[in-house]
């Protein structure tokens, strides 16, 4: 009994360490594309209709990046960008085209970038511009693309 007592609270202080880093990282991430010439619009953006939250959407001269940042304590288990899947980008590409069309910015002028931390020392942070290219038709295919492989 005692045992699992332990377990469940070991389970919630990683769950509550994981989101710590999460925000560590939006912050790291924030003033990193500041420090590189971009203009901070908005944190945490979520639509309306749910089904996905955007982490930093900024300015980078006329294009509008949304910016998914992705933070480990580690690299042990691969990339943070990693964990952005079909799935995530599609998620991202709603809340990004709720974003655009609110604010009546054309599609043309938006990019998905990625921001991957790895908060060991000293913390590695990796912008991944133009991470990911979704599907203009009607369709739901997306592409995957990734700049430095």
């Amino acid at each position: 009994m005692i045992g699992l007592v332990y377990r469940a609270a070991d389970a919630l202080r990683r769950r509550r360490l994981a989101a710590d880093h999460g925000r560590w990282g939006e912050d790291l991430a924030h003033r990193y594309l500041r420090k590189h010439g971009c203009t901070v619009v908005a944190r945490r953006y979520r639509p309306n209709s749910g089904g996905g939250e955007i982490d930093v959407i900024a300015w980078q001269g006329k294009t509008l990046i949304f910016v998914e940042v992705k933070t480990r304590a580690t690299a042990e288990f691969g990339a943070p960008e990693r964990a952005v899947d079909v799935e995530k980008q599609q998620h991202l590409t709603r809340a990004g085209r709720d974003y655009a069309r609110r604010a009546s910015i054309d599609w043309g002028q938006v990019r998905f970038d990625i921001v991957s931390i790895v908060l060991e020392k000293p913390v590695r942070i990796e912008w991944i511009q133009d991470a990911f290219r979704p599907a203009f038709g009607a369709g739901s295919g997306y592409t995957a693309g990734h700049p430095s492989q």
